[in-house]
């Protein structure tokens, strides 16, 4: 799969980077992989696998499964954080992003767990971040146009919403609903 990475900087970002070159900047060092799962007891063992040759940390957001989707990433190594119901990709993801910043991450990785991202693609994704180019970077599936295989409302849908967000942060996203992103967690130093 090749993503896309969508590095650019709206003008408020630019004078926050700005003012970051005149303060003492350090390396991120660690990369927190977070994959918020609902009822993926069936790929989410080699996922956290997987992800894990990549990220210093893995946690996994079992938001109200109700198969082994908690149990077999414990068993693959990732932190697991469950939720007793359902609550929906955003709360796991939120979650997630607390887990995060409690196991010190300085780089936060959001994957779904269902597959349809290559962790091996997790360099690629943060070495912007790395190299202070960019605090987020958001990977595509759609890099030479929506998928033929999608259906028809789903295109429709994913072209309204990738405008929308275009013309609001004025970059060029081909996948504003991609689960394969990254930020730079900014940490307080007292």
């Amino acid at each position: 799969m090749n993503n896309e990475l969508n590095t650019g900087k709206s003008s408020q970002c630019m004078i926050q980077c700005e003012e970051k070159a005149y303060k003492e900047v350090t390396v991120p060092q660690n990369i927190t992989v977070v994959l918020p799962a609902y009822n993926e007891e069936v790929s989410i063992g080699s996922i956290v696998l997987l992800t894990s040759q990549y990220a210093d940390n893995v946690i996994v957001v079992d938001d109200g499964s109700s198969d082994r989707t908690a149990e077999v990433a414990g068993k693959a190594g990732a932190e697991v954080v469950r939720h007793e119901t359902n609550r929906g990709k955003g709360a796991a993801l939120k979650t997630g992003f607390t887990a995060a910043a409690d196991l010190g991450a300085d780089v936060i990785v959001t994957m779904d767990s269902d597959g349809q991202h290559n962790p091996a693609e997790i360099p690629r994704l943060v070495a912007p971040i790395l190299k202070g180019e960019a605090d987020m970077v958001n990977g595509s599936r759609y890099l030479n146009g929506l998928d033929k295989n999608t259906p028809a409302y789903r295109r429709v849908g994913q072209t309204i919403l990738d405008g929308v967000t275009n013309l609001n942060s004025g970059l060029r996203i081909t996948d504003s609903q991609s689960g394969f992103s990254t930020i730079l967690r900014e940490t307080q130093k007292a």
